[in-house]
């Protein structure tokens, strides 16, 4: 069986956790298929440019096609046609631009995917937003699988991705709590489904007392992993920390790893590391007190599995259904709603290590019997031999 993921950025360097996502199947699933994923030339998200050369390469063994980009993000017109979509009257081929101009925009990409529709089984594209998705499963409708890694933002809403919930073979959901709400917002319920999420590929070392001497963290912190952008959350958690230190003075830092995209206070406390090695990142989650979640918008978030699997606790923005359930339903973790639940959660946390201790546990437990990688494989290996009975004499 062959099988081509097809994802908008691909790649080591690549920081974006449905891209990750993306990377850690496709590589999993060669043990059992041969997989391929189509993808564009970008590394950042924005604007959209080129970075990697077009053409062919291999990466942890599976077969990266790269198309170049077309377009690159005028971000003053795209800011004025957000406008229009969002707030004002306009029509589907409004619709259809924004999306165009979102990117990221390759009709080579969409070229190959039509030239090579038989050449895969299936084409499994990600995150249900971008042009590539968008555009590239009314190609091939019949071999695509979805993941849409959909959370509930405005964006959902726009008639032009009503498509994109409908024409997939099936689709492949994160939770629950996504499937729920996509099928409420599409009313596709007959499109099959399955929840799968991800497992979480660890790095052979985790060298926390290295880390920690590094950077100069003998203290205790506190840990975000992720995009550093007010879209995620981080300009309240940043804005919660700075008053939570007003009121509580100490040596509580809060540590950042990931590309700031926004400006960030300049504090001794908060510790902006940038992107860093697996190595490092694993180390700065292993070596934390807690990790914070503050994003109201995910379907599922790594950062919250990678700090199941390293046995540390976390707090989310209890306003992203996702994480609340997840807290929830694992009890590996606190949530808030307001900057004095956010304190109260930050004092018991740090006070009682006992309770980060049993929390911690019951994450990890919760993580491996949903989302060990044994567990992904077989979700994901039984889905496709349901689409496509053949295999299994193949």
């Amino acid at each position: 069986m062959r099988i081509a993921f097809v994802v908008q950025r691909y790649g080591l360097e690549v920081c974006g956790g449905a891209e990750l996502h993306c990377r850690w199947v496709a590589e999993h699933l060669a043990r059992y298929a041969e997989t391929h994923v189509i993808t564009t030339c970008a590394l950042d998200h924005l604007p959209w440019d080129n970075h990697y050369p077009p053409g062919d390469t291999f990466i942890n063994g599976v077969r990266v096609h790269r198309f170049a980009l077309d377009r690159v993000r005028q971000h003053a017109l795209f800011d004025t046609l957000t406008r229009k979509v969002f707030g004002e009257s306009h029509t589907y081929v409004d619709e259809l631009e924004w999306v165009s101009m979102l990117g990221p925009h390759s009709m080579d990409l969409l070229g190959y995917i039509a030239r090579s529709r038989a050449d895969y089984d299936f084409f499994i594209f990600f995150t249900y937003q971008y042009f590539t998705t968008v555009f590239g499963v009314p190609i091939v409708p019949e071999k695509a699988l979805l993941v849409p890694t959909a959370h509930d933002d405005r964006t959902l809403y726009l008639d032009v991705y009503n498509p994109v919930f409908h024409l997939p073979r099936a689709i492949i959901y994160n939770t629950d709590t996504e499937r729920a709400m996509v099928e409420w917002r599409f009313s596709n319920h007959r499109v099959p489904g399955a929840i799968v999420g991800t497992g979480i590929e660890l790095p052979a070392e985790v060298p926390v007392d290295e880390f920690r001497r590094r950077h100069g963290l003998g203290g205790g912190y506190i840990l975000y992993v992720g995009r550093i952008e007010p879209a995620k959350g981080c300009a309240q958690m940043l804005e919660h920390f700075v008053r939570y230190k007003s009121e509580r003075p100490g040596d509580l830092k809060l540590v950042l790893v990931g590309r700031p995209g926004m400006p960030l206070p300049k504090r001794d406390d908060v510790v902006s590391l940038g992107f860093v090695s697996e190595e490092e990142k694993f180390a700065a989650v292993a070596g934390s007190r807690l990790v914070l979640l503050p994003s109201e918008q995910e379907s599922l978030s790594m950062a919250n599995l990678e700090a199941w699997v390293m046995g540390v606790p976390v707090l989310a923005n209890g306003y992203c259904q996702v994480l609340k359930d997840n807290c929830l339903k694992s009890n590996g973790g606190l949530y808030y709603t307001s900057y004095d639940e956010f304190a109260e959660c930050l004092d018991l946390l740090l006070a009682d290590a006992a309770l980060r201790a049993k929390l911690a546990s019951n994450g990890r437990k919760y993580f491996e019997e949903n989302y060990s990688w044994p567990v992904i494989e077989r979700k994901y290996l039984e889905l496709l031999l349901e689409m496509d009975t053949g295999w299994a004499s193949s």
